[in-house]
């Protein structure tokens, strides 16, 4: 697993890369707390676009980010999910926690209050 951080502003985007299971979750959640702690961060965007796999692990990841976020006041996305962790994060009830955006960009700007709008034609 690997992790890449974007900062923008406050918000820290954390691009998770590999799979997200029992031996990586532990340092991706340490890594992700000490980062937004170094840099300052009020506000977590975790985009899965790089994840293949997920375990219920990886959701306790998810759902101990949240907790702290709520508590701390600051806002909290998921982006990039694939169909089989769309699913997962679905089933689990994350979605009804945290919010998904289609990408970390959207992201931002959901959080920013810039939401992008989408029309059919």
């Amino acid at each position: 697993m690997e992790v890449i951080f974007r900062v923008s502003e406050r918000i820290l985007i954390a691009c998770v890369k590999g799979d997200v299971d029992h031996h990586s979750a532990a340092p991706l959640r340490n890594t992700i707390d000490e980062s937004m702690k170094a840099f300052g961060c009020s506000d977590l965007i975790m985009d899965f676009s790089g994840v293949e796999f997920m375990d219920s692990s990886g959701i306790g990841v998810v759902l101990g980010r949240y907790k702290r976020l709520a508590e701390s006041g600051g806002s909290f996305y998921i982006s990039g999910c694939s169909g089989h962790i769309e699913r997962l994060l679905e089933m689990s009830g994350v979605f009804s926690l945290v919010p998904a955006a289609e990408d970390f960009e959207n992201a931002v700007d959901l959080i920013n209050g810039r939401q992008q709008m989408c029309m059919e034609v």
